[in-house]
C-alpha cells in the first residue's frame, strides 16, 4: 500500500514538472490602437498580467491582463488629457482596462480565437482577439467600438471603431 502511494506521488510530481516546463507567463506587452474615423494612432501601457500560457497547447491557456488608462498616448498632449478625463475614459474612477479570456479555439490556419471579456469604465463586454504565435511572441488584433463602453467620441457607433494590436512577449 505504501509503495502505491509513493508511486502515485512520483507520477504526480513528474506530470506537474512536465506541465510546468510547457507553460510561461507574458513578460511584457506592446498595445497599440488606431481610431479609424479620425486616423489617430496611439498606445497604452502599464501592463499587468496573471496569464498562464501553455506553449504546447495555447488553447489550454488563460489570458488575464490589464493596462493603465493614465498611460494612454496619441501624440497630442491635450487630446490625451481630454481622453483620460471623466467625459471619456474617466481614469480617476476607472484607472485600468482589463481582459480575461473565457475560451481559446485553435483555428484551421493555426491561429487562435481568444474569446473573453473586456472591461472599460466598469462596462464588461465580450470580445474576440485573433492571436498568432511568432517565436517567443503572441501577436493579436481585435476591433471594438468605444461607444459600446460609453465613450462617445463621435455620434455614430461605426465612427467609434478602434483597431487594437497586441504584441505579447513570452
Amino acid at each position: 500500500m505504501c509503495r502505491n502511494g509513493v508511486l502515485l506521488l512520483v507520477i504526480c510530481f513528474i506530470l506537474q514538472n512536465t506541465y510546468a516546463q510547457n507553460t510561461t507567463d507574458i513578460s511584457s506587452a506592446d498595445i497599440t490602437f488606431t481610431f479609424i474615423s479620425k486616423n489617430v494612432d496611439g498606445s497604452i501601457s502599464g501592463f499587468k498580467s496573471s496569464s498562464n500560457i501553455d506553449l504546447a497547447h495555447i488553447e489550454n491557456s488563460k489570458f488575464v491582463g490589464s493596462v493603465a488608462v493614465e498611460t494612454l498616448k496619441t501624440g497630442n498632449f491635450i487630446r490625451d488629457w481630454s481622453l483620460k478625463g471623466n467625459k471619456y475614459f474617466d481614469a480617476d474612477s476607472h484607472p485600468r482596462l482589463s481582459f480575461e479570456s473565457t475560451e481559446i479555439v485553435k483555428m484551421d490556419d493555426g491561429s487562435y480565437s481568444v474569446n473573453g471579456n473586456l472591461t472599460i469604465k466598469g462596462i464588461e463586454k465580450p470580445i474576440t482577439f485573433r492571436i498568432e504565435r511568432k517565436d517567443n511572441r503572441l501577436l493579436g488584433t481585435t476591433t471594438l467600438f468605444t461607444s459600446d463602453y460609453d465613450i462617445h467620441i463621435k455620434n455614430q457607433r461605426e465612427e467609434n471603431k478602434v483597431l487594437v494590436t497586441l504584441k505579447l512577449m513570452l
